[in-house]
């Protein structure tokens, strides 16, 4: 089913709004390319049925749309609080690892090694930095006494952000090891990793994916300021990046978050990595039919700024109107994309690396196609490998890719300007590409006289890396 003309991607979460049959499909025709299940909420009879009806909503309208399973990660969070519990400027709070009812000069952290992790002078933020604090001592084992810089009410499980202090704690979480094994029994495509901050936690990651024979992808979340320390081995290390602006916009100063974005988008576009743009995107639409000025010119800067993705959060899971912010998505994207300054990128490919060669074929791929006014590029692929390296390029012409891989085909729906098919023909090479072309034309996709760029393996039953690419015309 081909819906609409947007390259960039849209993600959308499903919650209790949108987790039923109709809304789903609904979404789908909209132009959904990725749901999200936000495992930070939900029980896992919750996300399976949930993932069920997205498994059969692709069987009855023949779509490829993708499962994220977003893992919670060290969320550190305030214990229960007293109602109407308010903290007042100036005065002292101190945080405990006791379990026990909070009130306005003490409440429990769910955070056992926080005394020993902080230091004097360290800032603590509550509730995406409404409340700020300022750490005065810690007892390094189970007390921190802080000031209040700012302050107001605070409630119960609220969220705590800790940007100048070195957290110890891994990642990857006993609860999202339980919620990673569900999610990977159920089919997710991709994998995204909370408050990521170093390689080694995206590597420990895909060691056990590949450990249990899975061969889900892994996104890399980044919120934290350390991660941006580390963002170059990061971005080598995943299979894709989120620009998670809510907590990398209570971690670093606000006005920075912009030009991070913008930064993150050009390294990933130049590593072939993809890149999602997260967090408040259309947030006003939660309770408008319309977004502000602001969202619309924020959900076009992503796409200028060469987002694989755009993701809705709670506009798709909890708001009223669901179905609309996909359409108003799709209506902003299309008019980015008219910009001719995002697409044609000439990237070089890396001598130093393994897949050099492969590298310069489907780059070379890309540049020709716009040099012969090539009505598509088309690759065969087992790994996904040719639509990565063809999609960074971000060539005008639709990128269509086939693969005998089920599962590749759902994963690819992801990157930007890809759309993939499930084949498993494999007749020899020039067979193959005369199967597969007339398979585009009589979908539509193609028309006869037209120019295509092909991309594969020969012998083709190998299915190796990438070393082929011929021209040739529609007949």
């Amino acid at each position: 089913m081909k819906r609409g003309h947007n390259k960039t991607k849209i993600i959308a979460t499903l919650g209790p709004v949108s987790s039923n049959m109709t809304m789903i499909k609904r979404l789908i025709h909209a132009g959904v390319d990725v749901f999200r299940l936000n495992f930070s909420h939900g029980s896992h009879e919750v996300h399976k049925q949930t993932i069920d009806l997205i498994k059969q909503a692709n069987r009855e309208l023949n779509t490829h749309v993708s499962i994220l399973a977003d893992l919670q990660g060290p969320k550190i969070r305030l214990g229960e609080v007293l109602p109407l519990t308010v903290l007042k400027e100036g005065d002292t709070f101190t945080f405990t690892t006791h379990p026990g009812i909070g009130t306005n000069q003490m409440a429990y952290i769910t955070y056992p090694n926080f005394p020993k992790d902080v230091k004097a002078g360290e800032t603590v933020l509550i509730d995406d930095g409404r409340i700020e604090l300022k750490v005065i001592e810690t007892n390094r084992k189970d007390t921190v006494v802080t000031q209040v810089v700012f302050g107001g009410p605070i409630s119960s499980k609220k969220g705590v952000n800790l940007p100048d202090t070195q957290v110890s704690i891994p990642s990857l979480t006993e609860k999202d090891h339980a919620d990673l094994m569900f999610a990977l029994q159920e089919g997710a495509n991709w994998i995204a990793l909370s408050f990521v901050r170093k390689a080694e936690d995206i590597i420990h990651l895909k060691n056990i994916i590949r450990h249990h024979g899975y061969h889900a992808r892994v996104i890399a979340k980044i919120e934290k300021p350390e991660a941006l320390k580390n963002i170059d081995a990061i971005i080598d290390a995943t299979d894709a990046v989120m620009v998670a602006r809510g907590d990398l916009g209570v971690e670093m100063p606000v006005e920075i978050v912009p030009f991070t974005q913008k930064e993150l988008c050009r390294k990933c576009l130049a590593n072939a990595t993809p890149v999602i743009i997260a967090t408040q995107m259309m947030e006003s639409m939660i309770e408008n039919p319309h977004p502000t000025r602001a969202e619309v010119t924020d959900v076009a800067n992503a796409v200028l700024d060469g987002a694989d993705c755009v993701m809705l959060s709670a506009e798709t899971a909890a708001g009223k109107y669901p179905e609309m912010v996909i359409k108003t998505m799709v209506r902003i994207i299309e008019q980015a994309e008219k910009d001719p300054k995002i697409y044609d990128r000439k990237n070089v490919p890396d001598k130093r690396s393994k897949t050099y060669l492969s590298d310069a074929i489907c780059f070379n791929a890309a540049n020709m196609a716009g040099d012969v006014h090539a009505a598509a590029i088309m690759g065969m692929t087992k790994s996904g490998y040719t639509a990565f390296m063809v999609s960074s390029c971000r060539p005008k012409a639709p990128v269509y890719i086939f693969t005998n891989n089920p599962e590749v085909v759902n994963i690819l729906n992801l990157l930007w300007g890809v759309e993939a098919f499930y084949y498993d023909g494999m007749k020899g090479t020039n067979n193959t590409f005369r199967e597969v072309q007339q398979h585009l034309v009589e979908i539509g996709r193609l028309k006869r006289g037209d120019v295509v760029i092909n991309l594969g393996t020969m012998p083709v039953k190998e299915m190796a890396r990438t070393n082929t690419l011929k021209i040739s015309q529609i007949l």
